[in-house]
């Protein structure tokens, strides 16, 4: 909000103490008249950048100042120093906006001009349009962190192989849904993060219900898996090709995407190594999954020997309302043994 500025002072010019009173009021009429009569300084255009000193920065906060409005410092190449801010705070040249002044400001952005017949414009659907503001306000309103780790998968793809050989062809398992077990089994495992920030507590849940990202025809869905620490990879499997083909043909149902504790987001499927995902409100993290590519590593450090591996990375975006650094690392490094051992997941 904007403060109003003090009243304007003479500037400090140093006066003999023998000079007349009529003199020193001629002086005070020709300053006040000069300062009357010189127009205000053109404030900078709002993307530009400005170098100021951090005195001037913190002066310039403490009185509320927009350091635009100084076109240039008299500082070295045009720098602001304090000097500068307490002279145009004095003179009242400009307080920062506020809230509702930089919101209009921000409404006004003029569109690309183009010429017409060179694009069309698409209306927003009711689900875009819910999709921009959850996410919009997920960004702004959630401080996020984001934790990554490579896994090796070579067991995991082994073990997916081979149960897929044993089934029909409409229950094969993708590597995706392996995902979603493993990560059902770190949260049992580290329940800390299958939680959600609430303005008076920090609510842990005992079930497990996994949100999982789907591209629909209206855009981006999240229709949830329920109970997943208690379900076996088939079950998985089937359920999650049943929200899919739901969600494709535009039939998911309210309860379908109500809910959950925990999300999963995979673009490994489109060759994207890694990427960081945004939270989905009230959940404190989601799981960005990138895809699997072959690198050469050593088998053990310092041994000189050298094997080809398959690796996935896999990033963990954290509400740090909710998860520090240390649970999060945590969740990762369990979700990391499992995906390495799928075995484990058995126990």
């Amino acid at each position: 909000p904007a403060a109003s500025s003090p009243a304007a002072s003479s500037s400090p010019a140093a006066s003999s103490p023998a000079a007349s009173s009529s003199s020193t009021q001629s002086a005070t009429q020709s300053v006040s008249s000069s300062t009357k009569s010189t127009p205000a300084p053109a404030s900078r255009d709002s993307g530009s950048r400005v170098i100021a000193s951090p005195l001037a920065k913190k002066t310039a906060s403490e009185n509320k100042f927009d350091l635009r409005s100084i076109p240039v410092g008299t500082g070295p190449n045009g720098r602001i120093i304090q000097a500068d801010v307490l002279d145009a705070v004095k003179s009242g040249v400009s307080a920062q906006p506020t809230a509702q002044q930089a919101k209009a400001t921000q409404s006004r952005v003029e569109p690309l001009q183009v010429q017409p017949g060179t694009f069309k414009e698409i209306p927003h659907t009711n689900i875009r349009r819910i999709i921009a503001q959850r996410l919009t306000e997920a960004k702004q309103s959630i401080p996020h962190f984001y934790l990554s780790v490579d896994c090796r998968v070579d067991k995991l793809i082994d073990l997916r192989t081979r149960l897929n050989s044993m089934i029909p062809a409409e229950h094969k398992l993708s590597i995706n849904d392996i995902v979603i077990k493993a990560s059902a089994c770190a949260l049992k495992e580290v329940p800390g993060v299958n939680a959600s920030f609430h303005s008076d507590y920090i609510r842990v849940y005992d079930f497990v219900d996994i949100g999982v990202a789907v591209q629909a025809q209206n855009g981006l869905v999240v229709p949830v898996l329920r109970d997943v620490a208690n379900k076996g990879l088939q079950n998985i499997s089937s359920d999650m090709k049943e929200l899919v083909k739901k969600s494709q043909a535009n039939k998911l149902k309210p309860q379908d995407m109500d809910g959950g504790t925990f999300t999963i987001s995979n673009l490994g499927m489109f060759g994207i190594k890694n990427f960081s995902a945004i939270i989905n409100p009230p959940q404190a993290c989601i799981l960005a999954v990138g895809g699997t590519e072959s690198r050469v590593v050593e088998k053990e450090e310092g041994s000189g020997q050298f094997e080809v591996q398959k690796i996935m990375n896999v990033t963990l975006s954290c509400d740090h309302r909710v998860v520090d650094g240390v649970l999060g690392a945590q969740w990762l490094a369990s979700f990391r043994r499992f995906i390495e051992d799928p075995s484990l997941m058995l126990l």
